[in-house]
Parts: C-alpha cells; structure tokens; sequence
C-alpha cells in the first residue's frame, strides 16, 4: 500500500497539474499543498525541492503538516518523474499500458510534448519570439502520433497527462487573447484550432482529455484567465 503523499504544486503550472491529474486517476490520497511562484516560502527550497520548482512530492514519513515537512520523508520532484512514480505507486490504476510497446510509445509521446509542442507553445504565448505557424505545426506533430480513436496511445494514460495541462492553458490564454502575440491574433489562432479540418483529429482528442474527471476537478479555467490576464497586461498596452 503506497505511503503518505504530500503533493507541492501551483494551480498556474502546467507541470505540476500533470501530477495532479495522475492522482485523480489513481484515486490517491494525498495533501496538496499550493506554492506561490512568486513569493515562494524560505523552507521549500532547502526543505522540499533544492531547485525551487515545482511539483514535488514528499512520500513516507510521519504525517505532519505541509509547511513542516518532515526530513524522514522522501522528497522527489520533476513532473515526467513525478508521473511514472504515481503510476508505479498504483498499479491497478493502469496510468501505464502493461503492453511493452505500448509503454514505450506512451513515453515517446510524451518525449514529444516536451521537444515539439511544448517549444512551440512557450515561443508563442509566452515569449513572442514565435509564430502562428510554428504553433500548428507543433501541433500537427502531436497529432500525427494520435491512433485514430481513443488518446495518446489507445486507452488514457500518463502521456495524456503529460500534454492535456498544456493544451488546457493555449485554449485559455486564446480565448481572453492574452499572450505574448499580436492583439487579436489569439481568438483567430482558436478558431482555427478548433474548426480547421486540418485539426480534426486534435479537436477530437482535446474534447475527449478535457471531459475526463480527473482534468475538469483540477483544472480552475477562471484561476488560469486571470493570471494570464494579469501576467500580459503590460504586453497588451504596449501593442495598443
């Protein structure tokens, strides 16, 4: 039976809600604890993560409060890390194919979220060194690795996790039109997104990760608008 868990993690961080939604899966039973990003608290760092980030985990250990971590606990962190841990903890849960193969293509997929989508998502809305067609294109490279029914490699699994927070913060930050592109770019790049039949199977994909449970309960969709809206603010008035 898997030991105590303490989750680290920020509703704004899309790694963190990897972990997040991994649990929901594996029904596990954990405390969550929420770190501000930007105010982060002086124990975390020398106490829980040396590199200051999250999502970490402390596993084991005598049950004490989050903001006193216990040395006698297991601390681990990075989210893809974090993933295989939760899915190791709670095998029943099938988070992973028991399959070989499957195994391995579900770790690909994920290999690819971080080398083709996600480079291109960070250039786009968040820096703005980016464009419009290389966010397409990252998404259609994602896309071509979707069999034709059912999620990343089939049946949901980790791999789903590992993009789904994403995917979840493009189509919110899209809406508002808050980023780092052109004003008024964000609601045409959603539009196409989301009709283009040259996204068919993408919007497909996204319908079915984005009504599972254990996104719609970790997912706050105000929360995240907010903070973008806040985050580019200064942006947006520069481009006006």
């Amino acid at each position: 039976m898997p030991e105590r868990i303490t989750l680290y993690t920020a509703k704004i961080c899309p790694y963190a809600h990897r972990v997040e939604i991994a649990l929901a899966e594996a029904k596990a039973e954990f405390k969550r604890f929420e770190i501000d990003l930007k105010n982060k608290p002086e124990w975390y760092a020398p106490k829980v993560n040396p590199a200051s980030k999250v999502p970490a985990i402390a596993y084991g250990g005598p049950d004490v409060p989050p903001d006193q971590p216990s040395p006698e606990s297991i601390k681990i962190a990075e989210s893809l890390v974090l993933i295989e841990f939760v899915a190791d903890l709670f095998p029943s849960a099938s988070l992973l194919p028991s399959d070989p193969v499957l195994r391995a293509k579900a770790r690909f997929f994920y290999d690819a979220v971080g080398t083709k989508y996600n480079p291109a998502y960070f250039s786009y809305v968040i820096r703005g060194d980016g464009s419009q067609e290389g966010l397409f294109k990252g998404i259609e490279e994602l896309q071509a690795l979707l069999p034709e029914k059912g999620y990343a490699v089939g049946d949901w699994s980790i791999a789903d996790a590992a993009w789904t927070p994403f995917i979840a913060r493009l189509l919110a930050a899209l809406e508002l039109d808050v980023g780092a592109y052109a004003v008024g770019e964000g609601p045409e790049t959603l539009k196409t997104l989301l009709s283009d039949a040259r996204f068919a199977r993408f919007q497909q994909y996204w319908k079915d990760v984005s009504s599972r449970p254990s996104f719609t309960s970790t997912f706050d969709k105000e929360y995240i608008k907010s903070a973008f809206t806040k985050r580019f603010a200064d942006i947006k008035r520069a481009q006006k």
